[in-house]
C-alpha cells in the first residue's frame, strides 16, 4: 500500500465507518464475555467441577486480554492496526472451536482463557485507538456509540447462547460463537490505515546520537511499546486513578444481584436491577460523549463528575432497604457507570497525544487491570468477614472516590478554562519529507514518531512530560 500523506484528523467521513466497526467489535468481545456466564452452569454440570474452579475460564480470557495489551499496541505501531485486528479475530475463533473438544477445565483455560484471551486483546485495543485517531472534536461522542455494543451484545447475546445450548448442547453453542466471531475479519478489514501529521514526529536523541527511528533492534521494542510513558507523570496519575475506579467499578456486576437476594426479594426483581443497570449504562454512554463533544466542561472534570457520582451511588446501594429505592439508586449508578467509560477513552489522547495512542492504550489497560482482579475478591472477602454486603459496597465506592482524587494530580486539573489541547510544533516541508523518507525507508511500515524539539514549547499542559 502506498505511503499516504498525512492529514489533520477527519473528525467524521470514514471514520464513522471505523465506529461502526468498533461497535461491532466491542459486541463481540466484551458482549460475549459478559454473557459467557449462561455457559457456566453447563461447565460445572458437565465437568463435575467446584464453581470457583470454573469461574477462572472467564477471569483468565480477562486478564489475559488485559494483560497481552501493549502486545497489541506495539503490533499496530508496526504493522499497522488492520492486519493485528484481522489475526485477533482468527485466534479468538479459533480458541472457541478448540474448546468444543475440550475434556477437561485444563483445556479450556487454554483455548478460551490464552488463545481467545490473546484474540480479543489484538482486536480490541487497536479498534479503540482506531477511534481516537479519526476524531478530535466529536471523540467522545465517538466513543460512547462504539462502547455501547457491549451493553446491546450483552443484552442480545445471554438469551442466544441459552438457546443455542438448549438446542446444540455446550459444545455446539461454542462452536456456532466461533463462527459469529469470525465476524471480527470483516470489522478489521474496514479498519482504513490513517497517517496524522503528529506520526511525523521523532525525538532527537540527546548528545547528537541520530534520530530514535534509526536506533538498535532492543531501542526500536522500547519504541513500540514506548515505555517512555512510564515516565510520564500526567499518564502514570491517569493510571492510577483508573485502576483504583476499575477495583470498585465492577463489584455490582458480581454481587449485586446477591445483595438484593440477601435483603429479601426474589429472583426476578435482583435479576431486573441488572437489566435496568444495562439499559441505563447505554443511555449514559451515549449522553455523556453528546454533553462532553459540547466542551462546556473539560473532559477532566467531566470524568471528575461521573467518578463521584458512581461511587456515592455505591456506597448508597446497602441503605437502599425499599425496591423502589433501590431501583433509584441502581438508575443512578448504571448511567454514571456508563458515562464515565468514553469520557477515560478520550481524556487518554489529551495527556499523551494521539501519535502515542496505541502504545498509552496498552500500558493502560495492562498497568488498570490491577484494580479490576483484585476489586470483586476483596469485596467477596468483607462479605465473608462481616456476613453482608454493606462494607463490600462502600469500600467499592471509596475506591471509586480515590480515583476522583487521583485525578486531580494531573497538571492544569484545578484550571477552569476549556483549553484545547497542546499542538505540536510543525515541522517545515523539507524535515517533513526526511521523516516521511526515513519511515519508508525502514522497510517495516513502522509509522516515524518524528518531530524537532523546540526548547521553549509549551511546559505547563496536560500534555507535559515529566521525566
Amino acid at each position: 500500500m502506498a505511503t499516504r500523506l498525512p492529514t489533520e484528523v477527519p473528525d467524521g467521513g470514514w471514520g464513522w465507518v471505523i465506529v461502526l466497526a468498533a461497535f461491532l467489535m466491542s459486541a463481540l468481545v466484551f458482549g460475549v464475555i459478559r454473557s459467557f456466564g449462561v455457559f457456566f452452569v453447563s461447565f460445572v454440570d458437565y465437568f463435575s467441577e467446584a464453581s470457583s474452579t470454573v469461574s477462572w475460564i472467564t477471569s483468565m480470557a480477562v486478564a489475559v486480554q488485559q494483560f497481552f495489551s501493549p502486545i497489541a499496541s506495539a503490533l499496530s505501531n508496526y504493522f499497522g492496526a488492520r492486519p493485528v485486528v484481522i489475526l485477533g479475530a482468527f485466534l479468538s475463533s479459533l480458541g472457541l472451536m478448540l474448546a468444543c473438544f475440550a475434556t477437561n477445565l485444563t483445556h479450556l483455560y487454554l483455548s478460551i482463557g490464552l488463545l481467545s484471551g490473546f484474540g480479543w486483546a489484538l482486536v480490541f485495543t487497536p479498534a479503540v485507538a482506531a477511534v481516537s485517531r479519526y476524531f478530535s472534536k466529536r471523540r467522545t461522542l465517538a466513543m460512547g456509540i462504539a462502547f455501547t455494543g457491549v451493553g446491546i451484545g450483552s443484552f442480545v447475546f445471554s438469551p442466544l447462547f441459552q438457546y443455542l445450548i438448549d438446542e446444540y448442547t455446550w459444545r455446539g453453542a461454542l462452536l456456532i460463537v466461533a463462527g459469529l466471531k469470525l465476524n471480527l475479519v470483516v470489522c478489521g478489514a474496514l479498519i482504513r490505515p490513517l497517517t496524522l501529521r503528529e506520526d511525523l514526529v521523532c525525538d532527537e536523541v540527546p548528545g547528537g546520537g541520530g534520530t530514535s527511528c534509526c536506533r538498535g533492534a532492543g531501542a526500536m521494542i522500547f519504541d513500540l511499546l514506548d515505555l517512555t510513558l512510564l515516565r510520564h507523570w500526567p499518564f502514570l496519575t491517569l493510571v492510577l486513578s483508573v485502576t483504583l475506579i476499575n477495583a470498585g467499578y465492577f463489584v455490582p456486576y458480581v454481587h449485586f444481584v446477591a445483595h438484593a437476594l440477601s435483603i429479601g426479594f426474589d429472583e426476578y426483581k435482583a435479576a431486573f436491577l441488572i437489566s435496568v443497570a444495562g439499559v441505563m449504562d447505554l443511555i449514559g454512554r451515549l449522553l455523556s460523549g453528546w454533553f462532553s463533544d459540547l466542551r462546556k466542561m473539560r473532559l477532566i472534570h467531566i470524568l471528575i463528575l461521573w467518578t463521584l457520582l458512581t461511587g456515592l451511588s455505591l456506597i448508597a446501594i446497602p441503605f437502599g432497604r425499599s425496591y423502589s429505592l433501590l431501583m433509584t439508586i441502581n438508575v443512578v449508578y448504571g448511567f454514571c457507570a456508563g458515562a464515565l467509560t468514553p469520557v477515560v477513552f478520550s481524556l487518554l489522547p489529551e495527556i499523551v497525544g494521539i501519535g502515542r495512542i496505541y502504545g498509552a492504550l496498552g500500558l493502560l489497560q495492562m498497568l488498570e487491570s490491577v484494580g479490576g482482579l483484585l476489586g470483586a475478591p476483596i469485596s467477596g472477602w468483607l462479605r465473608d468477614v462481616t456476613g453482608n454486603y454493606t462494607a463490600s459496597f462502600v469500600v467499592a465506592g471509596t475506591f471509586l472516590l480515590l480515583g476522583s482524587l487521583a485525578l486531580l494530580g494531573i497538571p492544569s486539573a484545578l484550571s477552569c478554562s476549556c483549553l484545547p489541547p497542546a499542538r505540536q510544533p510543525r515541522m517545515e516541508e523539507g524535515e517533513e519529507e526526511e521523516c516521511k523518507s526515513m519511515a519508508v525507508s525502514n522497510g517495516s511500515g513502522l509509522e516515524a514518531q518524528c518531530l524537532p524539539i523546540e526548547p521553549n514549547s509549551a511546559a505547563v499542559s496536560v500534555n507535559a512530560e515529566v521525566v
